[in-house]
C-alpha cells in the first residue's frame, strides 16, 4: 500500500487483542465488520445520526490509515491495528452490533476523510472529550454539535478544518502487505522500483547524505543503488544497496515518519504520488512497451515449449496473446485466466531466468543474445553492457541510423543517447534504459545484417 497504491478499501483487517508488545491473540475480521464492532463499542445508538455518522468516518478514516501507512506491519508486527484506545481504537470480540449503526457503517464503510488535494487516508485522531482529551475530534461534542444542526461533514470540519474532503466509493481489495516478495536491485524495474525512489528522495529531504535519484523513473539504476547504500547505512543496515524486506519496511517506517503521515500534521500523498507508471494488470485491449515486453518473454518461452503458441510482438494484447498467456498460466499451475498480474508476472520472469541459465556458453556465434534479465542503465559496468555496444556498434556500422559509439563496457552517455535514438525511431519511450522490449528491437535489428 502506502504511495505504492491508489488507496482502496481492505476487505478485511487484522486486530491485535491487546497492547502492540503484549503476547495476544490476532483476528481477522471483514473491515465493515471491524467498523461496526468499534462504534459499537466507543459511541451510543441513540445518539444523533449526524453525530454517529461523524464518528464513523473518524473511524474509517483512522483504521484505513493505520492499513495504508503499515503503522504495526513497518515496525516488524504481523497484523494491522490494536483493539485498545491508548494506541488504537476500541475493538472487543463478539460483542454485539447495535442495529443503526450497523445500517450506517454498511451505507459509509467504502467512505474516508482526506486533506484536500490529497488522497490518503488524513490521521483521523479523536478521543471521547471526557476521561480523555486530544487535538483531534471529541466524541461527546459531537453530539451537541449535531443538536445544532450541523451536518456530519460540517462536525467533521469543526475538529479536522476546513480543508478535509470525503472521498467516496473507494474501491474494495485485498489487504495484502506492500513488500514485493522478493528484493529489489540493480536491473530491476516497476512500480515497486519508482515506490522506493520516491520514498528515498523524499527522505533525502530530512537526511541530505541520501543523494537524490533523478529521474525517479522506475529504474534501478546506480544512482538508486547508491541512494540505498546511504540510507541502509545511516539506519544500521547491511549496506548492500538491495532492498529486501528489512530494508523495504524500514524504507516505509522512516517516510512515514518525514512525512507525518500517522499525525494530524500531515503532509499527505497527491494524487500524482501513489499513482503507478507502469500498469499493474495486462489484460485483452492492453498496448504499449509493456505489452511488447510480456510478449517478448512469451516467445522466447514458447521456442523451449510446444505448448506456448507464437504470436507476434506488436504490442498489442489481442487474442493470440491472450491464448499464449492463458497456455503459460496452466503449464505454471495459475488460474488460466488470461489477465497478467503480479503472479503471472513474477512467473514469466522465473521461467525466462531458467532458460538464461540453461543455455550453454557459445551458442550465440555471431548473432546478437537474447536479453540478460535486468534493465541496464547508465552508470553501469560489466559483459551484458559490452554486448549492447557491440550490438549498437553493429547496427551504426550496418545502416547508419546511430552513431558509432566505442565498446568499452561501461554504459556512458554515448550509449545512452544512442539507445535513445533507436527507441524514438521504432515507437519506444526514448528513455535511455535497455529493458526486454528494447533489447529485443535491438537484437532484431543487429541480427538483420
Amino acid at each position: 500500500m502506502a504511495l505504492q497504491q491508489v488507496p482502496t478499501i481492505p476487505e478485511t483487517i487484522t486486530v491485535h487483542l491487546g497492547l502492540p508488545n503484549q503476547p495476544a491473540e490476532n483476528v481477522t475480521v471483514p473491515f465493515p465488520d471491524y467498523i461496526k464492532n468499534v462504534a459499537s463499542s466507543e459511541i451510543y445508538p441513540t445518539w444523533p445520526e449526524a453525530a454517529i455518522r461523524a464518528n464513523i468516518y473518524a473511524q474509517i478514516t483512522y483504521a484505513l490509515n493505520r492499513i495504508f501507512n503499515e503503522f504495526y506491519r513497518s515496525q516488524g508486527y504481523d497484523f494491522d491495528i490494536t483493539s485498545t484506545t491508548q494506541y488504537d481504537q476500541t475493538y472487543i470480540k463478539g460483542r454485539d452490533i447495535y442495529e443503526n449503526i450497523s445500517r450506517i457503517v454498511d451505507e459509509i464503510f467504502n467512505n474516508y476523510v482526506v486533506r484536500q488535494g490529497r488522497v490518503d487516508p488524513f490521521f483521523t485522531a479523536y478521543c471521547n472529550g471526557t476521561t480523555t482529551v486530544c487535538d483531534g475530534l471529541s466524541q461527546w461534542e459531537t453530539v451537541a454539535l449535531a443538536e445544532q444542526g450541523l451536518t456530519p461533514y460540517q462536525i467533521l470540519q469543526k475538529f479536522y478544518g476546513q480543508d478535509i474532503g470525503i472521498l467516496e466509493n473507494v474501491p474494495i481489495s485485498a489487504n495484502v502487505p506492500s513488500y514485493p516478495g522478493a528484493a529489489l536491485r540493480l536491473g530491476d524495474a516497476g512500480n515497486t522500483v519508482k515506490t522506493i525512489q520516491l520514498e528515498l528522495n523524499r527522505i533525502a529531504d530530512n537526511y541530505p547524505a541520501i543523494p537524490k535519484i533523478e529521474p525517479a523513473d522506475g529504474v534501478f539504476d546506480i544512482a538508486t543503488e547508491n541512494a540505498v547504500r546511504e540510507f541502509q547505512r545511516i539506519f544500521n543496515l547491511t549496506p548492500d544497496g538491495i532492498v529486501g524486506k528489512p530494508t523495504w519496511y524500514q524504507l516505509k517506517y522512516i517516510y512515514n515518519g518525514v512525512k507525518r503521515l500517522n499525525e494530524l500534521t500531515s503532509e499527505g500523498l497527491t494524487l500524482d504520488e501513489v499513482t503507478r507508471p507502469f500498469p499493474a494488470v495486462l489484460r485483452e485491449g492492453s498496448n504499449g512497451v509493456d505489452v511488447r515486453s510480456l510478449q517478448y518473454y512469451l516467445d522466447v518461452i514458447s521456442y523451449f515449449n510446444d505448448a506456448i503458441p507464437d504470436i507476434d510482438q506488436d504490442g498489442y494484447f489481442g487474442p493470440a496473446t491472450t491464448a499464449a498467456v492463458r497456455a503459460f498460466q496452466t503449464l505454471a499451475g495459475l488460474p488460466a485466466d488470461g489477465i497478467v498480474g503480479l503472479q503471472t508476472w513474477l512467473r514469466l520472469r522465473q521461467a525466462y531466468d531458467d532458460i538464461l541459465a540453461m543455455l550453454p556458453p557459445g551458442m550465440k556465434e555471431n548473432n546478437a543474445g537474447i536479453y540478460p534479465g535486468y534493465f541496464l542503465s547508465p552508470g553501469m559496468e560489466n559483459e551484458d553492457v559490452r554486448n549492447l555496444q557491440t550490438y549498437l556498434k553493429g547496427i551504426a556500422d550496418y545502416s547508419g541510423v546511430i552513431p558509432p559509439i566505442a565498446v568499452t563496457g561501461v554504459f556512458d552517455e554515448a550509449t545512452r543517447d544512442a539507445v535513445a535514438a533507436l527507441q524514438a525511431q521504432n515507437d519506444l519511450p526514448p528513455t535511455g534504459n535497455v529493458g526486454p522490449a528494447t533489447w529485443n528491437l535491438i537484437r532484431r535489428l543487429y541480427n538483420a545484417r
